[in-house]
């Protein structure tokens, strides 16, 4: 077996460490995704919420509420404009403005979204992430253990058969 050298490295390598596991984490949220037959990447439902809770928004505010840069939010914007989740509106104070907001198409996607998909993935990392305890390398050592052993999509059967009971 090949040595994991991020791992070995403890701290010096924490965030490709961090950036692995929320890869992970995030490519078994678009698992689930896909498998509820939603088109929409695991990584454009930060965006969507944050549209949806600021309201019609501008580009930069999106961004600085993300934590990404404008750049980043534009791209992300325009992706889902295209995907027609997003709108883009004149401001009423000042036209040069352009505002962000939900289309319709966009406020039924993120109330399925809610109502179906996101509960059962805040339970199922909340269910990854309850056994951590103590020091943070033994718990990103005891994270990425139990996402390899049980992936987010099977956590997520098995919590629902575990509610059935």
């Amino acid at each position: 077996m090949v040595e994991d050298v991020v791992r070995a490295l403890g701290h010096l390598s924490l965030g490709t460490r961090l950036r692995r596991i929320g890869e992970q984490l995030q490519s078994e949220t678009q698992r689930v995704l896909d498998a509820g037959g939603l088109s929409v990447q695991a990584s454009q439902c930060p965006v969507l919420v944050a549209v949806e809770r600021l309201g019609p928004v501008t580009v930069g505010d999106l961004a600085l509420a993300l934590g990404i840069t404008q750049p980043g939010a534009t791209r992300a914007v325009g992706i889902l404009v295209e995907a027609g989740s997003l709108e883009v509106l004149k401001s009423e104070g000042d036209a040069r403005v352009r505002l962000v907001a939900l289309s319709p198409a966009g406020k039924a996607l993120v109330a399925r979204l809610r109502a179906e998909m996101w509960p059962q993935i805040d339970r199922a990392v909340a269910h990854l992430c309850a056994p951590l305890a103590g020091p943070l390398l033994d718990q990103l050592d005891a994270l990425e253990a139990a996402l390899h052993e049980i992936p987010l999509p099977e956590r997520i059967a098995a919590l629902k058969e575990e509610s059935a009971l």
